[in-house]
């Protein structure tokens, strides 16, 4: 199997083409010959030691969600980790590939991940996006679906937390009671909270809110902020599922180094 092929796979499913405009997926580092691939890490960040996690456990392909190459790098001499970086997976010869907002954007990507684990039903996306894409789904960003049945705030927030593995919930003080109408969006989807207020949502979950939005929709839409690593923690499983559906003997490996830049007591 090539690492071409891999890259193709995911970017059938996610297109380029879908990503936001200040976005940079795709291939990050690596050569487009016919290299082939020896197995693929999975991951959320590419850190220094993702990198030699790829290569202890013989890993010639990392694929992760968040670009290492975000900002255009004005030199190479290692004085940060994205430089180290840089500098590491060439050595070792390890590819880097993210998708990132073509993923978050696509059919079946990361909001609808997120969708599927409370159980949502009648999804479609919060902010569509006019794409030719295969399949009868648009892409586009967030999601806004709804509960088979009413639930009150606090069993909400109860299933919030144990869906998304998180000992705390941030939310504002909504003067409603019952929820069945969800809008979300992985990580720092703050910017759709219009948009769920327009569509008539009951509650708003992303990764990221920041402290002046949760002001002022006390009367209007429960906010839910439950971080932006943990949002996007179930972006591994489509990937897996993407490249096991064309390698399905290639090992496929969740990287087992801690990412998460934020800590918690």
């Amino acid at each position: 199997m090539k690492i071409r092929e891999i890259i193709g796979a995911l970017e059938q499913f996610a297109p380029l083409s879908l990503q936001d405009s200040y976005d940079n997926a795709g291939l990050q580092i690596g050569l487009t010959e016919d290299a082939d691939v020896s197995g693929a890490l999975l991951c959320l960040d590419v850190t220094e030691d993702v990198i030699e996690e790829a290569v202890q456990r013989g890993c010639n392909l990392v694929v992760s969600h968040h670009p290492l190459l975000f900002h255009a790098p004005k030199q190479i001499t290692g004085a940060d980790y994205v430089q180290r970086c840089i500098i590491k997976a060439i050595q070792r010869g390890v590819w880097i590939y993210s998708a990132h907002t073509n993923l978050d954007n696509a059919p079946h990507g990361v909001s609808y991940r997120m969708a599927e684990k409370i159980g949502l039903h009648d999804v479609k996306p919060l902010q569509p996006i006019e794409a030719k894409m295969d399949g009868n789904l648009q892409p586009g960003a967030g999601i806004i679906g709804r509960l088979s049945e009413p639930m009150e705030r606090e069993d909400f927030i109860a299933l919030v937390k144990e869906c998304f593995e998180v000992g705390s919930v941030r939310y504002n003080s909504w003067t409603g009671e019952q929820i069945q109408t969800v809008a979300l969006c992985g990580g720092a989807g703050a910017f759709l909270i219009p948009k769920a207020v327009e569509a008539g949502a009951d509650v708003f979950i992303t990764g990221e809110i920041g402290y002046h939005r949760f002001f002022g929709l006390e009367n209007t839409i429960q906010l839910m902020e439950i971080g932006h690593f943990e949002s996007e923690q179930y972006t591994l499983e489509i990937l897996r599922e993407i490249i096991s559906n064309v390698a399905p003997e290639l090992p496929i490996l969740n990287t087992e180094t801690e990412t998460n830049p934020i800590n918690y007591l």
